[in-house]
């Protein structure tokens, strides 16, 4: 048998083509065309600077071959291969059992740490995903551009408000649209789309109208972020999506949810909030929320969350930059409410999001850990296996 060899790759039924990978790899291994973003085998050095950038994990994915998946084949792909199919130049019939002593602690280095894969809420609704591509891009026209925090704040957040007209446009909560700036980068090349997570139900941020939000915060330097936040009503962007097929909101209403954010990280929980208080708002106690900022004016959503009945959703705030008050962040108040925290974990029909800067997972997963020690739960496995089922979900760039 050729000597195996262990191939990186990326997962399209997870990647939201944020393009992040792509733009940290030193050797400039990963590449993509108008569907895919993927690893070339002949140039990726296995350096994984590429995977702690990326916020869905479908970076952190590793095949045993004999030989390596081609960029065409990979371009082709709707989902990953499974393992026991070997690639080109291998047996796709001999199954695991065939692979020697070298190719098994290949596999098991490939997948060491990986946690296992992110998962769809066993109810929540098949997403569509890719419909809009680089190369034919929907043509969405702004019809609303509201400051969200503010105006003495140097932290500019925005409300964009975006119509699609006649084109079709089927989003879900949770998911994302890449918006493409106009003109081309140092290289003279068009510029990449960024990512924005969707912030409206799926009927739309207007019940029944073709149209969708954003949640944008304006980044110094950041071509993308400046862009949208400038847009005016009337204004026509070039759009590319939906992505994301597993940061989704379960269709069961007594699924409960643990929602955890800070700063535009709240974009997606603003969906799922107002697709509940659509579809069921008799249904309380179901959602907690603990959102982060550096003070109330600078909390996206904080006047209209404020207004969100306390027994329909439960709110916990935690203010960093309070004048004459101690720091609190997010994994603080997660522990202030560990009695509510551990019957959530507790419960098979609970469910988890995290979702804004990456450097808040840890705290979370911290306080997360010493939370369900407390309760008499080993924290590592628990979580394994609310991500298999499709209840633990982490979104962080």
């Amino acid at each position: 048998m050729t000597k195996p060899l262990k191939q990186h790759l990326i997962d399209p039924e997870i990647c939201i083509r944020c393009y992040t990978c792509e733009m940290s790899c030193p050797v400039e291994a990963i590449t993509h065309d108008d569907m895919n973003v993927v690893v070339d085998p002949g140039i990726c050095e296995h350096c994984m600077d590429c995977v702690p950038v990326c916020p869905t994990g479908s970076i952190d994915n590793w095949r045993v071959v004999t030989s390596p998946y081609s960029l065409e084949e990979q371009f082709s792909w709707e989902e990953l291969p499974a393992q026991d199919e070997l690639g080109e130049g291998g047996e796709a019939d001999t199954g695991l059992e065939a692979l020697d002593d070298a190719m098994a602690a290949l596999l098991a280095e490939a997948h060491a740490g990986a946690g296992g894969k992110a998962r769809a809420p066993a109810t929540a609704s098949k997403p569509t995903v890719n419909l809009y591509t680089i190369g034919k891009p929907a043509t969405a026209k702004v019809t609303g551009n509201f400051r969200l925090t503010a105006e003495d704040s140097d932290n500019d957040v925005r409300h964009i408000i975006l119509d699609f007209g006649g084109q079709p446009m089927p989003v879900l909560e949770g998911q994302s649209i890449g918006i493409i700036p106009p003109g081309t980068d140092e290289e003279g090349k068009p510029r990449l789309p960024r990512l924005y997570s969707i912030s409206s139900p799926r009927d739309g941020e207007r019940p029944n109208y073709n149209n969708l939000s954003l949640t944008v915060k304006r980044e110094p330097g950041g071509v993308c972020s400046n862009y949208v936040c400038d847009l005016k009503p009337g204004d026509e962007v070039q759009v590319t999506g939906p992505f994301g097929a597993t940061f989704l909101l379960p269709n069961d209403p007594d699924a409960e949810l643990l929602m955890i954010c800070t700063g535009t990280g709240s974009a997606p929980f603003r969906g799922f909030t107002m697709r509940r208080q659509r579809e069921a708002p008799g249904n309380t106690g179901k959602m907690t929320l603990v959102f982060g900022a550096r003070r109330p004016e600078e909390l996206p959503y904080f006047g209209p969350l404020k207004k969100v009945p306390e027994d329909f959703m439960h709110k916990v705030f935690a203010f960093s930059r309070l004048e004459g008050e101690p720091r609190h962040y997010v994994q603080d108040m997660l522990r202030a409410q560990a009695d509510r925290v551990a019957r959530l974990l507790h419960s098979d029909n609970a469910h988890v999001y995290i979702c804004g800067l990456k450097v808040m997972e840890q705290g979370v997963e911290g306080a997360l850990r010493d939370i369900a020690g407390g309760a008499g739960l080993d924290w590592t496995a628990l979580r394994d296996s609310m991500r298999e089922a499709g209840r633990y979900h982490v979104e962080t760039y």
